[in-house]
């Protein structure tokens, strides 16, 4: 079953960095960015959560929470977390709870060699926990700017 735009979001639990486990209800009342990356400390996933964090600013102000998740164990995300500064919190789904929900977990071919991975994807939840808008198969370069706006225009109505 795949969750569609329009669709409330499954209320799950996950470990947290920073020690913590959240729920995704736990944000509710403020816009959620729930961005699903490959693996911690790659080139990609470091420049989008580099992106995220350079923007954060600009997503408080737009009464936006951001939360990053990928199947790493706890520990790679709290290195990663630390290494790149992050301000917002990372989820560790190795479980593939989170990221089957979301149906993020794809077929993807490297060197010849197929393998199932984390498709690199952005979920922009609402304040009631609604999903409203999606981005699959994500591009790096301008993301950030493209969620940005969509959560500016969602926190003003």
């Amino acid at each position: 079953m795949t969750l569609k735009t329009g669709e409330t979001i499954p209320d799950i639990e996950l470990p947290a960095t920073g020690d913590k486990t959240v729920k995704l209800s736990d944000y509710r009342g403020k816009c959620l960015v729930l961005y699903f990356y490959p693996k911690a400390s790659t080139p990609g996933c470091t420049q989008e959560g580099q992106d995220f964090r350079d923007a954060m600013a600009a997503f408080t102000a737009a009464n936006t929470q951001i939360l990053g998740a990928s199947r790493d164990g706890i520990k790679a995300q709290e290195n990663f977390k630390a290494k790149q500064a992050f301000p917002f919190d990372l989820l560790s789904d190795k479980e593939e709870v989170l990221c089957k929900a979301f149906d993020v977990i794809k077929l993807k071919k490297m060197y010849g060699k197929e393998s199932l991975g984390v498709e690199r994807s952005t979920f922009l939840i609402d304040a009631d926990g609604v999903l409203r808008q999606e981005w699959r198969g994500v591009k790096v370069k301008g993301h950030v700017e493209e969620v940005l706006a969509a959560a500016q225009a969602l926190s003003t109505g």
